[in-house]
């Protein structure tokens, strides 16, 4: 890894209120590094952190990557109700599930239109619409 990725790392986590420490630099030095977004799976980041040399544990891993969706810096997406993804793309956007390879990537936005939404049971108010679309090769 880079300075300048390092110090892109750095400031993405003092912008979002989090303490820099080593482990949390270096994960975010491979999430938002080189200043693209990217879908990772706790596993994969943690492949990839290995791959570097980092010393991090699986369970750091994921409790980081926990404490980065509570700051408002990574949106998990859940499909299938098991496999989280998380995504440096924390705008409302849809995504496609690319089922024989287990990705996840984004759809473009500015095709989904959706005319209507059901109206919320009474006390309470929709918080947000994940759009998840599943994409099979054609046999």
């Amino acid at each position: 890894m880079t300075s300048q990725s390092q110090e892109i790392a750095t400031d993405w986590l003092v912008n979002a209120g989090l303490r820099p420490t080593r482990q949390r630099v270096a994960l975010a030095e491979l999430l938002v590094g080189d200043g693209k977004h990217r879908h990772v799976t706790a596993e994969s980041l943690f492949e990839a952190a290995k791959s570097t040399g980092a010393a991090v544990s699986l369970a750091t891993v994921y409790n980081t990557l926990r404490a980065f969706c509570e700051a408002g810096v990574l949106q998990e997406i859940t499909v299938d109700g098991s496999k989280s993804y998380f995504d440096t793309n924390t705008h409302d956007h849809p995504h496609f599930f690319w089922e024989d390879e287990s990705r996840l990537s984004d759809a473009p936005s500015d095709q989904l239109v959706i005319q209507r939404l059901p109206e919320a049971p009474e006390g309470v108010e929709i918080a947000s619409v994940d759009v998840v679309i599943r994409l099979r090769r054609k046999a």
